[in-house]
């Protein structure tokens, strides 16, 4: 049996560049804005770090392969930089090395770092790969809208809900609903932007946290990935209704966390929202609301910041855009800032555990990565 990370792992500290278009930086820019924050925040020198992990997903930027972008951009100390991608989870990915790394005994002090200049790469949205004529696993013609386009109409046809639009935006219903279409049913409004972006974490355990003075620790309590098999594209046991993958990392994160009732003891969670139907569809999932009863806790308020489980305090993906190698890293670094209590206006009352919820790929095929932070002990 798998013994499990729980509390093997603290964040030392964690930086984010400013998401957007940011016309005024490249990749390596991007990087060290969210490196020195992370540095400044963990209190520790670079030649402290053992190993780091580095995600990009678009190889167009220059990124290459390897690990030598990462490593020249920080001036690292020539220590062993993996680079690593998932899909849209890749920055969950970097992340999930690092604490291993350290949960393993590899590493005392590792770094995580995930960056996207998706700008720059000429596309109004994310940029197809061409995988030719012969290749049967992906659809000709397919993009990101049309593929979770057809996971809001397997939704509404199974349970029954009429087109709704709910966002942290000043607009209208009536706006949303009317905006132009993008691949119905999904509109404008419903998907999230194309940005750039990079975010950074620093991970240790515990006790050498203690040693360098941190106090109040936010700890790892579980990290888990589900990835597809063929089951949702290829058998006929799925419906298209919802992520088979995010229902299994939920439920090992939980099991790992020592979480039974999730929807009365998770405090908060950043979900993947890439469309407005992924939220929806992954508070389900991850066992929050029941299956077809998500959409009611919405209008009910319950992931309101008021509410029981303030569900994208800081926006998500629709406010800060997707820059894929980092959004995995930037979700984990709101949910750090509100264990922390440096969350500034948006700060919750006394959070205990905190989620995250990476989804990479496309329903019928797709990657997901759980995370839970929380305070040390909880």
């Amino acid at each position: 049996m798998p013994r499990g990370i729980r509390d093997k792992v603290a964040i030392l500290g964690m930086g984010c560049s400013k998401f957007g278009e940011r016309w005024d930086a490249g990749p390596d820019d991007l990087m060290v804005e969210a490196y020195l924050e992370a540095m400044q925040d963990a209190g520790v020198e670079p030649t402290q770090l053992d190993a780091a992990w580095f995600s990009t997903h678009i190889d167009e930027i220059g990124s290459g392969k390897g690990g030598t972008p990462l490593s020249i951009a920080l001036r690292l100390p020539n220590i062993a930089v993996t680079r690593v991608e998932n899909f849209c989870a890749s920055g969950s990915e970097a992340f999930r090395g690092a604490v291993y790394a350290v949960a393993a005994g590899a590493a005392d002090i590792a770094l995580a770092v995930g960056v996207e200049k998706l700008k720059d790469t000429g596309y109004g949205g994310l940029p197809v790969a061409n995988p030719g004529t012969l290749n049967p696993q992906i659809m000709p013609n397919g993009s990101a809208p049309g593929n979770f386009a057809q996971l809001a109409s397997a939704y509404r046809a199974k349970h029954g809900v009429s087109k709704k639009a709910h966002l942290r935006k000043p607009i209208t219903a009536e706006q949303a609903l009317n905006a132009p279409l993008i691949a119905e049913p999904l509109g404008l409004f419903d998907c999230c932007g194309v940005s750039d972006g990079a975010a950074a974490a620093i991970v240790t355990t515990p006790e050498i946290a203690r040693s360098l003075g941190k106090r109040d620790l936010v700890t790892v309590k579980a990290l888990q990935l589900s990835v597809s098999n063929g089951y949702e594209s290829q058998y006929n046991g799925w419906d298209g209704s919802h992520f088979h993958t995010a229902r299994i990392a939920a439920g090992k994160a939980y099991k790992e966390a020592g979480i039974e009732r999730p929807r009365e003891q998770i405090s908060m969670m950043e979900v993947h929202d890439c469309f407005s139907i992924t939220e929806l569809v992954t508070m389900e999932d991850l066992f929050i609301s029941p299956e077809g009863q998500g959409w009611r806790d919405v209008l009910d308020g319950f992931y309101d910041a008021d509410g029981g489980v303030p569900c994208q305090i800081d926006g998500g993906l629709k406010c800060f855009g997707h820059p894929i190698g980092a959004s995995g890293l930037r979700m984990l670094y709101e949910m750090y800032l509100q264990l922390q209590g440096r969350a500034g206006e948006r700060q919750l009352a006394n959070p205990v555990f905190g989620m995250t919820h990476n989804l990479g790929g496309a329903p019928a095929s797709n990657v997901c990565s759980v995370a839970i932070i929380g305070q040390e002990g909880a």
